[in-house]
């Protein structure tokens, strides 16, 4: 019997996991990212509207968000196997691993849109199936690895091996709720973005050029942030509030981007907002799989993520639709990106409901090792005194 490691190696097979990952989320969000280009070619060729249109992005977000189907097969196992590997450097090797969503997206989209124009929308999501299959060899890379504090043996009962019981607990209950009101706006630029490009006046390689400008700001805030946020100057539930706002905010600004004069024109308005968009929500991403080792363990992390890309995938269904039915009412998506922002920013407030999302006035002793894998990311401050007669103590306080 092979010997369990004492906790997560931090490195080692880990980053063989994170370029699987890498490409996993290149393959699957970072695809589905630039497959607004070709929903105005559906909607002319079956003669339907925005918001029909709009149901197949939603749907393919819903099946990948609840690991029912397709990408999610692979994507859930990927996240959930990664944050096993890392503990100092977790946040960081999510945020390296989500980064495959932007870098995709920089390529994909300029090169969908010149499919599109050689093979019409046929060939284009042919050739995209045919790329799509690179997932099967990175599955194969994910090795499970042991941990102390796994269970020793499968949960029997099936609600169990789901994980429902994790909604038992005060801090993950508050944390899906706002997962699932941030998934109703989150991903309605993903299916969106391009359209309102297009909406705005722009041609066809300049909505490309948007959804580009968006994925490098993306790409290079989730590396950022994760670096950041691992070395521990904030805590992670308040950086989630933080960037889940900010997202919220961006979203607002792309909604009210006035409109181009002609296609020549770049538009410039709207490749500002859609870069702050990308930093936004690229800084936000890592935080939402790097917070939950601390929520529920590490032993129940794959369950929590298969749990969050659930809760994430009501709103992946409901939030393109909706975007889809306030253009087809209005004309335009101004009132999809406003409402959608609204969501985002609903559920950056109630993270705040997490423990140490708030600062706090009573002095805590920052932890010098890796907190430990049992769901204690989140300890509530505890009040130090210093001994009798002795030196001050030197503990922080977070206020």
């Amino acid at each position: 019997m092979t010997p369990q490691p004492p906790g997560p190696p931090d490195g080692g097979w880990g980053w063989v996991v994170a370029f699987s990952a890498f490409a996993v989320n290149g393959l699957s969000y970072g695809l589905l990212r630039s497959l607004g280009l070709a929903l105005p070619d559906l909607a002319e060729h079956f003669d339907r509207s925005a918001q029909d249109t709009a149901w197949i992005s939603a749907l393919a977000l819903a099946m990948q968000q609840a690991a029912s189907a397709g990408w999610a097969l692979v994507f859930a196992p990927a996240l959930g196997t990664l944050s096993r590997y890392f503990s100092r450097r977790r946040v960081l090797a999510v945020g390296l691993a989500l980064t495959g969503n932007g870098v995709s997206s920089l390529f994909l989209a300029p090169a969908l849109q010149l499919l599109l124009d050689t093979f019409g929308w046929r060939g284009a999501l042919f050739l995209l199936g045919a790329v799509t299959l690179h997932l099967t060899p990175c599955g194969a890379l994910l090795r499970p690895l042991s941990l102390p504090g796994d269970p020793e043996a499968p949960p029997l009962n099936p609600l169990a091996a789901l994980g429902l019981g994790l909604f038992k607990h005060r801090a993950f209950s508050v944390f899906a709720l706002g997962t699932a009101l941030i998934g109703g706006g989150y991903f309605v630029p993903y299916v969106h973005l391009a359209p309102h490009a297009l909406d705005r006046g722009l041609g066809g390689y300049g909505a490309a050029l948007v959804v580009a400008v968006a994925a490098v700001g993306d790409s290079g805030a989730r590396l950022i942030c994760g670096c950041l946020a691992d070395q521990g100057w904030v805590p992670l539930p308040r950086l989630l509030a933080l960037f889940g706002a900010l997202t919220g905010l961006g979203l607002l600004a792309v909604g009210l981007v006035p409109a181009v004069g002609s296609e020549d024109d770049w538009g410039g308005p709207l490749l500002a907002a859609a870069g702050a968009y990308g930093l936004s929500a690229g800084s936000y991403a890592p935080l939402v799989f790097g917070v939950l080792p601390g929520l529920v363990g590490i032993g129940g992390v794959v369950q929590a993520t298969g749990l969050v890309m659930m809760l994430m995938s009501l709103g992946g269904l409901l939030g393109p639709p909706l975007s889809g039915f306030l253009r087809d009412e209005t004309g335009n998506f101004t009132a999809s990106f406003l409402v959608c922002g609204s969501f985002i920013l609903s559920g950056s407030f109630i993270y705040l409901g997490l423990p140490r999302a708030l600062p706090s006035c009573r002095s805590t002793s920052p932890p010098a090792t890796p907190p430990p894998e049992r769901g204690e990311l989140l300890p509530m401050p505890q009040v130090a005194l210093p001994p009798p007669g002795g030196p001050p103590s030197t503990l922080d306080t977070d206020c």
